[in-house]
């Protein structure tokens, strides 16, 4: 009997936290609306969802970050060079009409990495909390038999 009970209040928090999720997805805009020349350039990174930026806008953004056909987030980099010789950004383009931002992080890449590999800051700007986000992980590739 508890073992029922238990196992019936894991199915409803499980379709509870579905829901939620479901509930902030349909929040957001499709990436149907990203502007024209936009690509994919990754597939799913833990967090981000996939990486999609027009060509000619690279390495600096906007980069758009798309989950289950949905815009979540845009990234930007900021050379340190530029950020210390006191570069202003009053306006950062990327898309109109978007949702209420949920965070912003900032972190430094003092090395760069792979598409940018120069000392800068990696801004993301995103439109989901991060418990949501946590639950963004590459497809799991199935073990194959031998």
């Amino acid at each position: 009997m508890i073992i029922r009970v238990l196992l019936a209040a894991s199915t409803l928090v499980a379709a509870s936290l579905a829901s939620a999720q479901a509930d902030e997805y349909s929040k957001l805009p499709s990436a149907s609306i990203l502007p024209k020349g936009t690509v994919k350039i990754s597939g799913i990174v833990p967090g981000m969802g996939e990486h999609w930026a027009n060509p000619k806008d690279l390495p600096l953004g906007p980069i758009y970050c798309v989950h289950k056909g949905k815009v979540i987030c845009i990234e930007y980099m900021i050379s340190q060079a530029d950020f210390q010789a006191g570069k202003s950004w009053p306006e950062l383009t990327g898309l109109k009409s978007l949702p209420p931002i949920d965070h912003i992080n900032m972190g430094f890449e003092p090395k760069g990495h792979e598409g940018y590999e120069v000392p800068h800051y990696d801004m993301h700007v995103y439109f989901l909390p991060p418990s949501v986000l946590k639950q963004i992980k590459p497809e799991q590739k199935a073990a194959k038999a031998r």
